[in-house]
């Protein structure tokens, strides 16, 4: 991997933290509790507590790629996320390109 694709990889990661963390916003407000006080029928207050349970679901999910993302910044900046951490081989770029937040190469995983 040449410094040029290094250097678009750090882009990509950033610009997914940023993607993911708007995500998880919007997430943490579809998830706030669905009111009582709500003039809403039956089915329509069964729906919003189904939707509500989804959408949390999409939260912890978002949460943990997010995690996965910052842990990448981590290796991106200590120049270890080229690396496989399984055998050591090289990823290949176009693998990080897609899934900057991958630790194994093809082969592993």
């Amino acid at each position: 991997m040449n410094t040029e694709e290094y250097a678009q990889l750090g882009t990509i990661l950033i610009e997914h933290i940023d993607s993911v963390k708007e995500e998880i916003t919007e997430l943490i407000e579809l998830t706030k509790p669905v009111t009582l006080d709500a003039s809403i029928g039956r089915i329509s207050r069964m729906d919003a507590i189904n939707n509500k349970a989804i959408n949390e679901m999409a939260l912890r999910e978002k949460t943990k790629t997010l995690q996965k993302l910052e842990r990448a910044l981590e290796r991106y900046e200590k120049n270890e996320i080229i690396k496989c951490l399984k055998c050591g081989n090289p990823i290949p770029f176009g693998r990080l390109k897609i899934m900057p937040y991958t630790t194994r190469c093809v082969q592993c995983a």
